[in-house]
């Protein structure tokens, strides 16, 4: 007779093979978890809450659009000191009333924790400041006077020296078609 044939069995424990089935699942299960948990814990800020809401807000952005086209509005945005300053150099049409203040939105395209809204005050002629975080990057950038009549957009990659010329666009006309 063998050796084998007389000696003992193992327990299931004991041996790798169970072990090694098991392993699998438990690695399936502790993903899932992770998974949920950063589910829970995480916000998605890409995701709009109520869609009609913002869907009849579109046309009030656009026509603030086209009112800044009218007024024939430009700005300069220029970073100032270690990047902690901003100065906004605001042109108008002769004639047009400068704002006390504009209202500046700065933000980051994926990660809605870096945005940015800023109260520029006049200093001075059509020059407006503030302070801010420093950028690095690419950003989308709002300004808007303080009534909300009329508002300017543009992308910003951040330079050193980073300057960032906004000029009105007229919003692109809606296109009907007969059937």
């Amino acid at each position: 007779m063998s050796r084998t044939a007389n000696s003992p069995a193992k327990a299931w424990y004991r041996e790798p093979w169970p072990w090694l089935l098991m392993l699998g699942p438990l690695v399936v299960v502790i993903a899932g978890v992770a998974t949920a948990y950063l589910a829970v814990v995480s916000n998605d800020g890409l995701v709009v809450d109520d869609y009609y809401k913002e869907g009849l807000g579109i046309n009030q952005r656009t026509a603030r659009d086209q009112r800044a086209a009218d007024l024939g509005i430009g700005a300069e945005l220029v970073l100032g000191g270690s990047g902690d300053r901003i100065r906004v150099l605001l042109q108008t049409r002769e004639g047009v009333r400068m704002p006390e203040s504009l209202i500046l939105r700065i933000a980051h395209p994926t990660r809605p924790g870096l945005d940015q809204k800023l109260s520029l005050r006049a200093e001075g002629g059509a020059v407006y400041g503030g302070a801010l975080r420093p950028l690095q990057g690419r950003w989308h950038v709002v300004l808007e006077d303080d009534g909300q009549e009329w508002r300017l957009l543009g992308e910003w990659v951040v330079e050193p020296d980073g300057v960032l010329s906004l000029r009105a666009r007229r919003p692109p006309q809606s296109v009907t078609r007969g059937n």
